[in-house]
This record gives structure tokens, C-alpha cells and sequence, in this order.
């Protein structure tokens, strides 16, 4: 299962209004698990930025007119997106304003629903928190999320918060800070691997009571962050 964080800044609110794309930034998960793969891209707007959006990126005109427009980078990124399942917080905005940086594009017309399916964390988190709060900085918070960098936004910076909330939101594997994909082992043939297995020797190492200790601290973590849902803890 490929699955793909997004998130974007941009020079305003309303893509309707001619406001663009000035940042794309996507994380990467396999199988619930943080690949290290990354896309990320500074974009120039070819237009000014509202302050009030700049003061919530902090991203000018000044530095982005150095970067490449979103024409130059469509092929890249829809070759990242496609066939993942995209995770978006509020994915009406960003979807929104790609699809409009798509309808910029020279003909045939394409939407990022063309190469992907939508997945919005903030319904989700809404249906999992009726009447709360529900910003990503509030979902931090209350899933243990460490966002103290965050003094400013960021497409890249905030799919990384993201990609922490919704594995919490959804099992509690962000909380168990999972690494990228261990490496490959090298490939053998079946004849080899069958010899192994014959003279395998498996050492059983049981766990010290620190071990024992820390292990039920995590799952305390994971019955509070899950208020009580945890899959490794059943309710008695």
C-alpha cells in the first residue's frame, strides 16, 4: 500500500481569485511506513504574495522568482503522486488550488483525482473529535506530535507533521517513531534458502523487565492517544 502526504503554501486563499502554488511538499509511506522518499519543490508565482499568506510561510517573491514555475515541474510531480492514495488535511484547499495550476496547463485537461485518490485527514479527524478543534497544530498536540519547529509553515515540514498525525489518528505507529524500510537483504536461491532454514537455530531472548517496563509505557501512550482504541490492548 503506497501512500502519499501532501501539503502545499500558496500566494493566497482563493485559487479563483488567480492566487497559485508557491510549495509542494509530499512524504512518502509504504505499508504505513516512511520510505525516506520525499518530493519537494519551491514554485514562482509570477505574481505577488498576499501578506497575510506571507506572514503564515514566510516565503517572498524575492526568493521564489529563482525557482521553477509549475509547468516545469508537473511531469515530476505527477509521476510521484500517481497510483498512491494522497493524504491531505483539508484537501479541498490544496486539491483545489493544483487542479487550478493543472487548468493553466496547455490542453488535455487533467485533475489530480486522474492519477490518484483523495484521502482527508481532517474529515477523519473531525468524525474522531466531534466539536474540537481540529488544526493540524491542535492534532499534534493532542497525539504527542512534536511540532516546536513548526514558527512557520511548510509544505515539506508540515507532510512530515501529517504523515505523525494520521499514522496516531490511525494505529498509533506514529507514536512508535517507525524508521524507514530496513534494506533489502541479498537476493539467494531457493536451494540456498532451504539449506539455511535446515541448520537455522533460533535463540529465544526474552525480555528483561526494563524491556517488559518500557513496552507497557508505549501502550499506555497508545490507549491515551487512541482514547481507548488501541488494537494491542484490547478493553477488557
Amino acid at each position: 500500500m503506497r501512500q502519499v502526504i501532501l501539503d502545499t503554501e500558496t500566494t493566497g486563499l482563493e485559487a479563483a481569485q488567480g492566487h497559485r502554488v508557491i510549495e509542494i511538499g509530499c512524504v512518502e509511506l509504504v505499508n504505513r511506513r516512511p520510505t525516506g522518499n520525499t518530493f519537494h519543490r519551491y514554485l514562482n508565482p509570477e505574481r505577488p504574495i498576499d501578506p497575510g499568506a506571507q506572514a503564515v510561510h514566510g516565503l517572498s517573491l524575492e526568493f521564489l522568482s529563482a525557482h521553477p514555475v509549475f509547468k516545469e515541474v508537473v511531469d515530476e510531480f505527477v509521476a510521484f503522486v500517481t497510483g498512491a492514495e494522497l493524504i491531505i488535511h483539508n484537501a479541498p484547499f490544496d486539491v483545489g488550488f493544483i487542479d487550478h495550476e493543472f487548468g493553466r496547463l496547455p490542453p488535455p485537461q487533467r485533475l489530480l483525482t486522474d492519477s490518484c485518490t483523495i484521502l482527508d485527514t481532517l474529515v477523519m479527524a473531525k468524525q474522531l473529535h466531534p466539536g474540537q478543534r481540529n488544526s493540524l497544530d491542535a492534532l499534534c498536540k493532542r497525539y504527542g506530535v512534536d511540532a516546536a519547529s513548526r514558527e512557520l509553515h511548510g509544505a515539506l515540514l508540515d507532510a512530515r507533521l501529517l504523515a505523525d498525525v494520521y499514522l496516531a489518528m490511525t494505529g498509533g505507529q506514529g507514536a512508535l517513531s517507525l524508521a524507514a524500510e530496513r534494506p533489502k537483504p541479498a537476493k539467494s536461491s531457493a536451494v540456498t534458502i532451504a539449506k539455511r532454514r535446515q541448520s537455522l537455530v533460533i535463540p529465544v531472548i526474552r525480555a528483561s523487565d526494563e524491556e517488559l517496563a518500557a513496552h507497557e509505557h508505549a501502550l499506555d501512550t497508545l490507549v491515551k492517544a487512541s482514547k481507548g482504541k488501541c488494537l494491542f490492548r484490547p478493553a477488557e
